[in-house]
């Protein structure tokens, strides 16, 4: 294995917690910092187990199990609040664009959404595969771990962020909300949908992205990137990693389809958004191989980490992040 994998990434989610804390001092926003700091808290603990399975007792499945659920902890608290940060310098909307896309393709939201208000029950199945998108992360760590596959699940952990981080830019430099943001559906049409995200939440967006972030907390964090489509970044990575595994390559292939289709009706997305999340998670998978091509200086994992997560604990007084 490239051992400098696990450094990438709590480098990555270092140097992320890094520019947060650096911008919440500056910045003057408003964050729950007593709930981050019980996120950071877990995230050192997962860390310190980690570091005692890799180092002391050594068992690699376990220890990529839990230094991967510590990255992901910490990482993903800390790129939502940049992404929360970054809507105070965020672009012209291209929601309307990227609309006028979707109907050159042949796609029409509101008649999707009024097609599927006849049809309650694929509805119903539509809600709770969309949902499922974070348990399957979760879940996907742990079977890569518990299979032998323990590189797999550094490879995997360094491919969501880097997607993710992706998705940030380019929603920073051409921000989207959605179709759910522009097009308001009839009330007796929205009384027969059951969704995941609805009008409401899309109007929520809207005023986020004029009157800035407000108060930041961890209890209510709304996805923010309509393109390029983040869970569809998810499906596709998930039906990546998933392949060598036998008896759940067919499960999450299905599953995660379903999640695509499903998107631009329980995520309120434009159509182009699912095309432009595939993208990107071929970058990301790209990005993960280079990385691999890199040699880090040799320095011990226990060390290293340490280090990089003591900068964890200062978002705890400023205005925080992490």
């Amino acid at each position: 294995m490239n051992s400098s994998l696990p450094r990438i990434l709590f480098g990555l989610a270092v140097s992320v917690i890094a520019v947060d804390v650096v911008w919440a001092a500056l910045g003057h926003f408003s964050i729950d910092v007593v709930a981050y700091a019980r996120l950071g808290l877990l995230s050192l603990a997962l860390l310190a187990g980690g570091i005692f399975y890799r180092a002391k007792r050594p068992d690699p499945n376990l220890a990529a199990m839990l230094l991967g659920a510590s990255f992901l902890c910490a990482f993903s608290a800390a790129a939502s609040v940049l992404n929360y940060f970054l809507l105070t310098v965020a672009g012209p909307r291209i929601d309307f664009l990227l609309t006028g896309i979707d109907h050159a393709m042949g796609f029409d939201w509101v008649r999707t959404m009024v097609t599927m208000s006849h049809h309650p029950t694929l509805n119903w199945v539509f809600f709770n595969v969309y949902r499922s998108s974070l348990p399957q992360i979760a879940f996907l760590m742990i079977v890569l771990a518990w299979s032998g596959r323990h590189e797999e699940v550094y490879r995997y952990c360094l491919a969501v962020a880097v997607g993710a981080l992706i998705a940030i830019m380019i929603w920073t430099i051409v921000p989207s909300l959605g179709a759910k943001s522009i097009y308001p559906l009839p009330p007796a049409v929205e009384r027969h949908l059951v969704l995941d995200v609805t009008g409401d939440y899309g109007r929520a967006l809207v005023r986020l992205l004029h009157n800035g972030p407000g108060f930041i907390t961890p209890t209510d964090v709304r996805g923010l990137i309509a393109f390029p489509s983040y869970h569809a970044v998810l499906a596709v990575l998930m039906i990546w990693y998933a392949r060598t595994i036998i008896w759940l390559r067919w499960p999450m292939l299905v599953l995660n389809l379903v999640v695509l289709v499903s998107a631009p009706i329980q995520g309120g997305h434009h159509l182009i958004d699912i095309f432009g999340g595939c993208a990107v998670t071929v970058l990301a998978i790209l990005a993960v191989r280079w990385a691999e091509t890199l040699r880090l200086p040799s320095v011990p994992v226990q060390a290293s980490a340490i280090r990089g997560f003591a900068l964890r604990r200062a978002p705890q007084s400023p205005g925080e992040l992490i």
